[in-house]
């Protein structure tokens, strides 16, 4: 990879993603969402982001889209509408940013006739699981609007390596956790929130998830960028271990030797039939087509994600509900 874009730079796994690669020793573009403040998200603390090229737009606008992609062979696409309970508020947000967004990019790259392109997709597009555990070939079921998008972005991305042969790759990672994740999430939340000395107020309790480690994440996206034969394919990133989140509150505390006592907060659960209940990963895919290992259990990863958060408690507002 001769120059590589990354958009959602400025994000959670972006700005991650975007170290690593400089940390590698290649040549970065970043693409953050523009404001007036020319702010640059989490990259405006990096270390590596001096050598970067940061440039700033918006994933819905294909004229901005368009220089930043210019003059780079491969693109990193992670820009997008992530939290579920606010694509309940506006749904149409999430299908302009995700669905026109990813748009941009593919239009863009094909006719750049880029060299690699990989779509951040998400383990919410496989719904509640109908067996574990999760290979690609799960059923896509939207239970909310969006997984509906993600679902509608990965199959626009799979069409243009049909109809163009387009070199896109699809990352589909289950649940990243780790430094700089947004509060909207339910480890930073819990982990909050036991930090400020409040009582836990979450959601549901007994869905599992399949959590991976944020770096362990970021080199399943390398990986999987490296595999040329993975072209036109969706390819699972997880740990194929799952948790509940009432076992993840007792994990959480043991860890940081605090008592904790939860409650179910009304407004922070989903609609019934919009609640995913059971994730688990099966990675036999990349851990057999490229030479992916996750370096992090759980409990690792939650030692390091706690003492980042300590030390960065003032970042987050513990007593709002971030939707």
């Amino acid at each position: 990879m001769k120059k590589i874009l990354v958009t959602g730079a400025g994000g959670f796994i972006g700005s991650h993603l975007a170290e690593r690669l400089v940390e590698l020793g290649h040549s970065v573009r970043a693409f953050a969402r523009y404001n007036s403040r020319n702010h640059w998200g989490w990259l405006e603390t990096s270390e590596q982001a001096k050598d970067m090229e940061i440039v700033s737009g918006d994933i819905r606008d294909l004229d901005s889209v368009r220089r930043a992609m210019a003059g780079c062979d491969s693109v990193f696409h992670l820009a997008a509408l992530i939290g579920i309970p606010y694509s309940y508020v506006s749904p149409l947000a999430y299908i302009r940013t995700n669905i026109e967004g990813t748009y941009n990019v593919l239009e863009t790259a094909r006719d750049l006739e880029m060299e690699n392109v990989v779509i951040t997709s998400t383990s919410e597009t496989y719904g509640t699981a109908q067996t574990v555990p999760i290979s690609e070939t799960h059923p896509l079921v939207g239970q909310s609007p969006y997984s509906a998008t993600k679902i509608s972005a990965d199959q626009l991305s799979l069409s243009y390596h049909l109809s163009f042969k387009l070199p896109v790759k699809i990352a589909r990672p289950f649940n990243t956790y780790g430094p700089r994740q947004s509060g909207r999430a339910v480890i930073p939340t819990i982990i909050t929130q036991l930090l400020s000395g409040r009582p836990l107020q979450l959601g549901n309790l007994g869905p599992t998830r399949d959590f991976t480690y944020v770096k362990d994440t970021v080199e399943g996206f390398i990986a999987i960028a490296g595999a040329g034969d993975l072209a036109g394919q969706v390819t699972n990133i997880g740990m194929n271990e799952e948790i509940s989140v009432g076992d993840l509150i007792r994990l959480i505390a043991s860890i940081t030797g605090i008592k904790a006592t939860a409650q179910t907060d009304k407004t922070r659960v989903r609609p019934e039939s919009s609640e995913v209940q059971r994730l688990r990963c099966d990675n036999t895919k990349i851990l057999s087509r490229t030479g992916w290992r996750p370096r992090y259990d759980l409990k690792k990863g939650l030692s390091e994600t706690i003492d980042w958060i300590k030390k960065n408690l003032e970042l987050y507002k513990s007593e709002i509900y971030n939707v």
